[in-house]
């Protein structure tokens, strides 16, 4: 059975940081492209960050390139998304995926096809 489990969220103020960690089991990880999303309050669950299974290429949203971190290691099964400058719209539930290498759209929602269940990141103003 595949499981992911997030970790790391919190309450912090704007401009702190934060690291997100999603450790993976019951898979192969290190075939596996790996992606971060999120969902606001109201609104629609979004791509923030992917990485590629052999970690040479990583992918991020135009609202988080610059400030968030997108890394992976596969010794520990485990993907991470730093987190830098947060912003109060950064407040959203945050989500790691894990989509097959062949699967297309390292963006899309319907290319991932294992979840985990989120973790909370709050951002005060």
């Amino acid at each position: 059975q595949v499981q992911l489990v997030e970790s790391g969220g919190g309450l912090v103020q704007a401009g702190d940081s934060l690291r997100l960690s999603c450790v993976v089991s019951g898979r192969t990880f290190s075939s596996d492209d790996m992606g971060w999303f999120r969902r606001a309050p109201g609104k629609e669950r979004e791509f923030v960050a992917a990485i590629r299974w052999s970690a040479d290429s990583t992918y991020y949203a135009d609202s988080v390139k610059g400030r968030f971190t997108i890394s992976r290691d596969n010794a520990e099964n485990t993907v991470y998304l730093q987190m830098n400058s947060l912003k109060p719209e950064d407040t959203a539930v945050y989500y790691c995926a894990l989509k097959p290498p062949y699967s297309m759209g390292f963006r899309s929602i319907n290319a991932y096809n294992y979840w985990g269940r989120g973790t909370q990141v709050t951002v005060s103003s």
